[in-house]
């Protein structure tokens, strides 16, 4: 297998089932709707009796369930037993893919796998690869359980690369997209449609380094510190990765552990500029204080003056429009409407999350429920108007200044963003082994 050591990135041996039907093969990321079984017994009525990554992996709205064991139990089982049965075909390539979306957007991605030893997801790091959110340490054990052993792999990981001029994943475009679609079709519960072509041979390699070596170029700070790639999605399945790579290492001599497949780890990589990308931050919700109180610490922290509305739209309007200043935040609090203009140039939240801390920390008495995390404007905005509670509206993601972010500061408030809706995250499609 070809790898470009320096950079992390490895072409893989990548399986993908024979006669292939998207929309009883492929499924959404594990860690979708996890408050919504409903949705994931009608994916199993959707599959049922035919091979489907469903039977792979894990959904984590069962976590919590008694079963765990023996559920983890059938899903090695039948990856062993797909294997035997013969149902993949498997070849050496990346996967150029279009994913697009019911919302009539279309994202683009390079399916490659990555060197662990290239990703460290604890605050303070310098590795090529690096989390954008807080890692919970304790999410980790519970989904080693699934992955130690498993004799198959399949990516919801999905990377960011800071890629201006597109090189990596549309310099991977122009290639395979001369030759027929190794896939194609619609994916279930109307999620829109995906196709992938493969990326192979000496001509896609040598793209594919130069791209490389592109991004380091570009991504190499004043100390001499590479940012390649950063966590969009899956950080939790990736550090689980890490984590059983190191747990593994341990048994393996130093020639094993440079070709070992478990070093590696399968994912998306995406251009964070690709217009099929949308980046939503996501709002907070104070609850039970003292609001006025609140926008004055705010305030008092982060500088700036305040600006009133007389209606909520303006408000709106006026936090989503660009600021060459620095970042906008907006306050709902029954009748008043105000914003607050900053001069952080920071992504928004990377500012604001750590004086919220603070504040909760002197003031409430139950800090996990006098805060919540809401996806949407209009949610937020109608939360503000009741009794006891404070919105605050967060500008739109900064695409241009999210690395810059990550590497001055380190990982982000957890729920600082989401990429896309629900259904709009990674499907399934391909496999590699692993164990």
């Amino acid at each position: 297998m070809k790898t470009f050591a320096t950079y992390g990135v490895q072409i893989p041996e990548i399986l993908l089932p024979k006669n292939i039907d998207l929309k009883t093969w492929s499924v959404i990321a594990c860690d979708q709707y996890t408050q919504d079984k409903a949705y994931w017994e009608e994916a199993k009525a959707t599959a049922d009796g035919k091979p489907s990554t469903l039977n792979l992996i894990y959904p984590e709205v069962y976590l919590n369930e008694p079963n765990k064991d023996e559920r983890i139990k059938k899903i090695q089982q039948t990856m062993k037993d797909y294997i035997a049965s013969g149902i993949f075909s498997e070849g050496e390539q990346a996967v150029y893919i279009e994913r697009t979306t019911e919302y009539n957007r279309t994202r683009k991605g390079l399916v490659i796998a990555v060197d662990l030893e290239k990703y460290e997801w604890k605050p303070g790091s310098k590795a090529l690869i690096r989390a954008t959110e807080a890692t919970v340490p304790e999410r980790i054990p519970p989904r080693m359980k699934i992955r130690n052993g498993a004799a198959l792999e399949l990516p919801h990981i999905m990377l960011l690369a800071n890629d201006e001029t597109d090189a990596l994943v549309g310099g991977a475009a122009k290639i395979a997209k001369a030759n027929a679609p190794l896939y194609d079709g619609e994916l279930m519960h109307n999620s829109g449609r995906i196709t992938g072509w493969s990326v192979h041979g000496e001509q896609a390699e040598k793209t594919l380094e130069a791209a490389l070596q592109l991004l380091a170029k570009n991504g190499t700070d004043k100390d001499n510190n590479t940012f390649l790639f950063a966590v969009g999605d899956g950080n939790h399945s990736l550090a689980t990765a890490k984590a059983v790579w190191d747990e593994h290492k341990k048994t393996l001599s130093d020639a094993e552990k440079e070709t070992s497949r478990v070093r590696f780890a399968l994912v998306e990589i995406v251009n964070i500029y690709d217009e099929g990308l949308t980046f939503e931050p996501i709002h907070r919700v104070i609850f039970n204080q003292d609001g006025e109180k609140l926008i004055s610490f705010v305030q008092e922290k982060l500088g700036g003056k305040i600006k009133s509305f007389d209606s909520e739209k303006e408000l709106e309007s006026f936090v989503a429009s660009p600021d060459a200043h620095g970042a906008r935040y907006g306050f709902i609090s029954g009748k008043k409407l105000c914003v607050l203009e900053t001069a952080v140039t920071d992504l928004a939240i990377a500012a604001l999350q750590p004086v919220l801390d603070e504040f909760l920390d002197a003031h409430s008495k139950d800090k996990k429920n006098d805060i919540d995390y809401i996806h949407g404007t209009n949610d937020v905005v109608q939360l503000g108007k009741k009794p006891n509670a404070l919105s605050i509206l967060l500008p739109p993601i900064a695409k241009d200044s999210f690395f810059q972010t990550i590497n001055g500061r380190g990982p982000l408030p957890r729920k600082s963003f989401s990429m896309g809706e629900a259904s709009e995250k990674r499907f399934y499609v391909e496999a590699r082994r692993l164990f």
